[in-house]
């Protein structure tokens, strides 16, 4: 009998740093080795560079820095283990996306990646060119077929492997998180493996880079598809699997349990990944904290309370920029929050810089009436407080505009939209409520009347957001249909919902395109957020309807 001790090691890697991310390889594969007697570690795709590099794939030395990675694994890997790693290669003049395997001082194997997507934040067409050859190893006796992400969602790749003789298949991945992604994994693996009679161990990254936040969540299937194990969400750590070979039949095992879904599960897990994503964006780009304006609304509550989750209170700044229109409600609970969670607050009134303003603007609006430019006048002072903040003290200035708000351009340039991460960028309006009660429901966060008022942008008297648009569960209802599944306008009229509502709707976040052009990345969480997988023209004559 055979057996295999396999290490699911689902890493934090960082985008270009290859000394650093081989490094965490060497000593995750030194704690596996000094542990079991042969470990076969299981690291994500592209581990060496990390992902996803984009341009710097073309760069000219990235030839070099893969090369000099891999020769390092090579000469400094403990003999007594097998460590299966991901890298882009040159070949032949083609850059491939590669997975090899490193033992005893040589790299015995590798394979290259035949399924690249091409679709909402993926490009990999641009980069790579697929493989088209199964990848079967002998390791200790068992033949290993090597697959690589998308090779897992089509038939071929797998089929290929078991046609090849696999008895197992590994699986690296960089997989990014959206909202129900865990459960979709878990059914095509567990498909594909039923169909070919493999087990197939899933290794994913976990992390934020830029936009997107890479959720881990590994897990191995045994050949009748049933779920063996699988890894926490959101945490890096290393999970052991067993391998038993009896008359050519590969059973796995593991002493790990199976994370099991809370009832709370989306949210939870939504709730982590804007935490993961805040607080990897201002580590890895080593900002010493991060300040951003707290108004008394729910949205820059939320801001606030993940930012004190990912970084902890005391790398966080919190600044009340009050004016006329500003409620003493909404002074006072601002202030209540940032005692609660333990922040520093400052009060700076915005009026004298308006005043200012407006007196240097004195000529120029003689004879025009007030209007949404004193309103934004509001917004660009408190944008220029917080960027000399920023500029001074270093710190990350964090938005706070949602992406109901920036669907239909609810927000103002070089206002409200100046700063460098916006939190909640892809997160809709009444999934911030939703989320501010999940936060309350750990521990004392958001005061309450923060989440029962009604929504105001406070920029005039007795304000309201629903003055201005449809209410939040209609709006956002409309946005998911039309930004995240592409319906036309007479298709979202089919839904039941009001022509006149969605025709305006609709002509407002085609028109806003140029503002959300010119907004800060955010985190990532549903499946086509306003960033790297929706992207559309600014000058266009499109027609609503269409």
């Amino acid at each position: 009998m055979t057996t295999l001790s396999i290490l699911m090691a689902q890493i934090n890697t960082q985008v270009g740093d290859f000394d650093g991310n081989v490094d965490k390889i060497l000593a995750v594969v030194a704690d596996a080795a000094a542990a079991r007697e042969l470990p076969v570690v299981v690291f994500p795709e592209l581990t060496l560079c990390g992902y996803p590099p984009e341009d710097l794939l073309l760069r000219p030395s990235i030839e070099l820095r893969v090369d000099a990675a891999l020769a390092r694994l090579t000469s400094e890997l403990p003999a007594a283990a097998y460590a299966v790693v991901g890298y882009p290669r040159l070949l032949e003049g083609k850059l491939y996306n590669m997975a090899g395997v490193v033992h005893r001082g040589a790299l015995i194997a590798e394979y290259r990646k035949q399924a690249l997507p091409n679709y909402q934040v993926f490009d990999e067409k641009r980069y790579f060119t697929p493989g088209s050859k199964p990848c079967v190893v002998d390791i200790a006796g068992v033949p290993v077929g090597l697959t690589i992400c998308e090779d897992i969602w089509e038939d071929g790749p797998v089929s290929g492997s078991a046609s090849a003789g696999a008895q197992l298949i590994l699986n690296l991945n960089s997989s990014p998180y959206h909202i129900g992604k865990r459960s979709e994994r878990v059914a095509l693996v567990s498909a594909r493996a039923k169909a070919s009679s493999t087990p197939i161990v899933y290794v994913n990254q976990v992390g934020g880079q830029d936009e997107l936040v890479f959720d881990g969540g590994s897990f191995a299937v045994g050949h009748d598809g049933q779920l063996i194990t699988s890894a926490p969400s959101f945490e890096e750590g290393q999970f052991w699997l067993e391998a038993h070979c009896v008359d050519d039949a590969l059973q796995l095992s593991s002493s790990e349990p199976v994370t099991e879904p809370g009832a709370d599960e989306e949210l939870e897990a939504t709730w982590k990944a804007l935490v993961l994503g805040v607080r990897d964006y201002v580590n890895k780009n080593r900002f010493p904290g991060v300040v951003l304006g707290l108004s008394g609304g729910v949205d820059s509550a939320l801001t606030l309370a993940v930012a004190v989750d990912a970084l902890g209170a005391e790398r966080v700044e919190a600044i009340m920029m009050p004016f006329r229109y500003t409620s003493q409600m909404s002074v006072e609970d601002a202030a209540e929050q940032s005692l609660t969670l333990g922040v520093k607050h400052k009060v700076i009134s915005i009026e004298p810089i308006y005043e200012a303003f407006m007196a240097s603007l004195e000529e120029e609006f003689a004879g025009y009436t007030p209007d949404t430019t004193e309103e934004n006048l509001q917004a660009r002072c408190r944008g220029v407080l917080l960027m000399s903040v920023s500029n001074k003290k270093g710190s990350l200035v964090l938005t706070t505009g949602n992406k109901s708000e920036m669907a239909v351009g609810y927000s103002t340039l070089y206002g409200d939209m100046a700063g460098g991460f916006d939190v909640l960028k892809d997160v809709p309006k009444t999934l911030v409520f939703a989320l501010c009660r999940y936060r309350n429901s750990l521990g004392p966060c958001i005061p309450e009347r923060v989440i029962e008022r009604p929504p105001s942008a406070e920029l005039a008297p007795d304000q309201k957001d629903e003055d201005s648009l449809p209410p939040y569960d209609v709006l956002d209802r409309i946005l998911e249909l039309y930004v995240e599944q592409d319906y036309s306008a007479e298709a979202i009229i089919g839904e039941g919902m009001d022509r006149e509502q969605v025709q305006r709707v609709l002509r407002l976040v085609d028109l806003n395109e140029y503002k959300r052009r010119q907004a800060p990345i955010g985190v990532r969480i549903t499946r086509r957020g306003f960033g790297r997988d929706r992207r559309y023209p600014i000058t266009s004559a499109w027609k609503i309807g269409d």
